[in-house]
């Protein structure tokens, strides 16, 4: 990555009075692509955030066509041109008000969707707290496996059910095999969970039989979006063994609609270091770019409304901070190069799931599962509630933003969703 240029300049101001705001997370400096549309059922179109507004990309004349995947698989010397080409405009002082202005549109009046076609899904297991707590759960005395550190773990997992900030799904249903009994039942999931991940949008691709080194790998990495992997826990403790999540995971991931580019996220870069003792990468995980500024530098939130506090007004509370650079034990440029060493094909739009981000410290523990030590141990809300994991009608919203001083804040937008009740089981034939 190249040091930042004057697009993430600290007191570049635009004309889009709500980006000069202190508390926007989308100001002039940020700039996140994602797809809208002011009709129902109209096609969609490609936006960018400025301030409480939304930029028609097309409407501008910033770009030729309304398919998400082109703009995605341009090289990344032509993301940046878009990119100075639309800080330019929106710059107060620049001839670009009386241009745009009729392509702005207020949030409130807009649908936002998927920010991309997700191609296909993949999700990592990068958070190396997580995977240290959770196989704490079952193998107290070897909590991480013995390829853990050598290799970045993953699965792939269902993109059709994908779905944008906003959308509700009904409580997952399958087979749970209760303590004692003999055999499994049907049934809905009674150990929901959410999981606090950020999401990798693929840009360029590579072909079929082809890998991505680490010193490429940046750029083919679009940006980052904030992703909740739900969780049926229930399901995943009976079925996940020998081969992995499989209905437990299936059912919903969640995204922001919003994908920050990796051009935004310059400024929060930092560097990425093995701790002492353990192995270093093997060569064609390793580079000198990727130890000098790997990692990125975001702040993370998970706030729980449950449905008394919504009848009451309470936006509900933080029950979760934590940080990516801070919990990733694999950086970005990592899970590409390692996605592709055996020749696998990845497309403009193809999604990538980090992991569950968990933090070392207090409060930090960015799943019910690690919270609740397995369900064992509930946390309290500051309303008198109590949590073992989640309930119908709970709704979980998932916030980030980077920060560092000298540059200006930026942010993700909401990832929020709610359980709402199992859909009825299916009827069965019993002489069947």
């Amino acid at each position: 990555m190249s040091a930042p240029h004057d697009t993430h300049a600290p007191d570049l101001m635009s004309w889009v009075e709500a980006a000069n705001d202190p508390g926007c997370p989308f100001p002039i400096q940020n700039l996140p692509f994602g797809r809208f549309r002011r009709e129902p059922n109209a096609p969609w179109s490609i936006g960018v955030a400025i301030g409480d507004k939304v930029l028609d990309l097309c409407g501008a004349g910033l770009v030729d066509s309304g398919d998400m995947a082109q703009l995605l698989a341009q090289p990344a010397s032509r993301r940046l041109a878009l990119r100075e080409a639309m800080s330019l405009a929106l710059r107060w002082g620049g001839d670009g008000q009386r241009k745009l202005a009729p392509s702005l549109f207020p949030l409130t009046d807009v649908e936002l969707g998927l920010p991309c076609d997700i191609r296909n899904y993949s999700d990592f297991f990068i958070g190396i707290h997580h995977a240290s707590n959770a196989g704490r759960l079952n193998r107290p005395d070897a909590p991480l496996l013995p390829n853990y550190r050598w290799v970045p773990i993953g699965y792939h997992g269902r993109a059709s059910t994908v779905q944008v900030s906003g959308h509700d799904f009904p409580r997952p249903k399958g087979q749970v095999m209760r303590a004692h009994a003999t055999q499994p039942v049907l049934q809905p999931s009674e150990r929901m969970d959410f999981e606090l991940e950020m999401g990798i949008i693929v840009g360029q691709g590579n072909a079929q039989g082809t890998s991505i080194s680490m010193e490429a790998a940046e750029r083919h990495i679009f940006g980052l979006t904030l992703l909740n992997d739900w969780s049926a826990r229930d399901l995943q403790a009976w079925e996940a063994q020998p081969l992995g999540p499989f209905l437990a995971k299936s059912f919903m991931t969640t995204v922001s609609p919003w994908i920050v580019t990796t051009e935004a996220l310059r400024p929060f870069r930092k560097p990425t270091a093995r701790p002492k003792g353990d192995p270093q990468p093997l060569p064609y995980l390793d580079s000198e770019q990727n130890r000098a500024s790997g990692a990125v530098d975001v702040g993370l939130e998970v706030w729980l409304q449950t449905a008394a506090m919504r009848a009451s007004g309470n936006e509900g509370e933080c029950i979760v901070r934590s940080n990516f650079a801070d919990a990733a034990y694999w950086t970005m440029a990592q899970l590409m190069a390692h996605h592709t060493i055996n020749g696998c094909a990845l497309l403009a739009g193809d999604l990538l799931g980090t992991g569950t981000l968990s933090g070392a410290g207090d409060g930090e523990a960015a799943c019910l599962l690690e919270i609740t030590g397995g369900g064992k141990q509930p946390i309290k809300l500051s309303n008198g509630e109590e949590r073992y994991f989640l309930q119908d009608d709970d709704t979980v919203i998932l916030r980030g933003r980077c920060e560092r001083p000298g540059y200006r804040w930026i942010g993700f937008g909401e990832c929020r969703a709610t359980v709402r009740e199992a859909m009825a089981l299916p009827a069965f034939d019993a002489e069947r």
